[in-house]
């Protein structure tokens, strides 16, 4: 992505696997590993020194899910060339940074260094620990696991405690190589630099790569109905005073074919996803029944869930007006109000993601990977053109999967 627009540029290397529960730990791991040390900067504090030198540039490690698919690699911003005085190059000293950080690890007789691999795993598996202190999040973990158990889908993006507890230099530095031969590689970049110096900057890396296969995306597992009739339901107890339910929808025919995804945002924002949504204005604030109610979509995946913080007691009430909403969406009872409000602020959303170069390049990674392809310049403009009837037809099958309840010791929960 060329651009005069921002002060910073950045540069995004991602190897795509399948997301598994096997190798979820070690992919976590991986990048947390390289990013201790290269050959040339062998450990944190040459490799910040050397960043320092590049005018404070900054390099971090990724581990995104993205439906099925478990996406590693390294994220770098920069200052862009045109700011730095005398015309130094740091566009391509950062990207040869980068690639010396993937390709030319610091390694002992073959192996990735037992003394990095130790204290990032105990780093990873204190964040995998660390997930239950966020309430919400660790309900749509719990309900996603639970929904999803057997799909690829249910595997958190950290893998779990032991899995990580039992990675290996051995066992890290097979995983290693295994991605450098045979995963996707996808590599984006936002600045003001053109096609050909980019391309230029990034070809002597791959000089490094052992011979590889042909790689391609996995595939993710699509399941477009609810596997049991009434949803199935799941309870937690914790020591928390207020609950948390987590609902998950299958789409339904949403899914089928090639999906009408500026219908779907549209929908996801007039039920759920923003504020002038039909949960939100209902159950918050008509209602006040939750203290905060949101939808996300996975539209790789195929799945909605619905996040909410109750009253413990209020748990049946909250349900049943998270479904009664859906129907009236299903229904067509979307008022022209509730229907420019959704789609303003989808286009809002997008606008404002892009105006942020780690938003863009977000944006256009994700249309790489995802089955459903889009721009999001173009999306903007199909939304607007969404009908009230597109929105009804996308919502149509769209049906309960399980329902999650994180109680606490003494609250009435659900009937599970």
């Amino acid at each position: 992505m060329k651009t005069d627009k921002f002060k910073t540029g950045c540069l995004t290397v991602n190897f795509i696997g399948k997301l598994s529960r096997e190798t979820a730990a070690s992919f976590a791991l991986l990048p947390r590993v390289l990013r201790r040390g290269s050959k040339e900067h062998p450990d944190m504090e040459r490799m910040a020194a050397a960043l320092d030198e590049l005018y404070g540039a900054r390099v971090e490690p990724m581990v995104r899910k993205k439906g099925e698919l478990h996406c590693i690699g390294f994220y770098a911003d920069f200052p862009d060339d045109r700011f730095i005085p005398g015309g130094e190059s740091v566009f391509e000293e950062t990207a040869r940074l980068v690639f010396g950080i993937l390709f030319s690890p610091d390694m002992r007789d073959g192996l990735l260094r037992p003394d990095y691999i130790g204290s990032e795993k105990s780093n990873l598996i204190d964040d995998i620990r660390a997930a239950i202190n966020d309430k919400r999040g660790y309900s749509i973990d719990r309900l996603v696991s639970e929904m999803c158990a057997g799909e690829a889908f249910g595997v958190n993006r950290l893998g779990d405690e032991n899995a990580a507890r039992a990675i290996t230099p051995e066992s890290l530095s097979v995983v290693y190589r295994e991605m450098l031969s045979d995963l996707p590689i996808e590599i984006h970049y936002c600045g003001s630099a053109g096609p050909e110096r980019v391309a230029s900057a990034l070809r002597p890396a791959f000089s490094k790569l052992p011979e590889r296969n042909d790689p391609s995306f996995p595939d993710t597992q699509i399941v477009l109905y609810p596997k049991s009739s009434p949803p199935r339901r799941f309870t937690e107890t914790l020591d928390v005073s207020q609950g948390k339910l987590a609902v998950g929808f299958r789409l339904g025919k949403a899914m089928v074919g090639v999906p009408d995804l500026p219908a779907l945002t549209v929908f996801n924002a007039v039920y759920g996803s923003v504020v002038t949504s039909k949960l939100f204005m209902n159950l918050r604030e008509r209602l006040s029944l939750c203290y905060f109610v949101s939808s996300m979509i996975d539209k790789q995946k195929g799945v909605m869930l619905v996040s909410s913080g109750v009253e413990l007691s209020d748990f049946e009430t909250a349900l049943n007006e998270i479904t009664a909403q859906l129907a009236h969406v299903k229904n067509g009872d979307i008022s022209e109000q509730e229907l420019i409000s959704a789609k303003r602020a989808v286009v809002t959303a997008i606008k404002s993601a892009m105006d942020r170069p780690a938003g863009l390049l977000d944006y256009y990674f994700d249309s790489a990977v995802s089955a459903i392809r889009y721009d999001p310049v173009e999306l903007c403009g199909n939304v607007e053109a969404v009908t009230v009837d597109r929105v009804v037809d996308t919502a149509s099958e769209i049906e309960p999967d399980s329902i999650y309840f994180l109680t606490g010791k003494g609250g009435d929960g659900c009937d599970c």
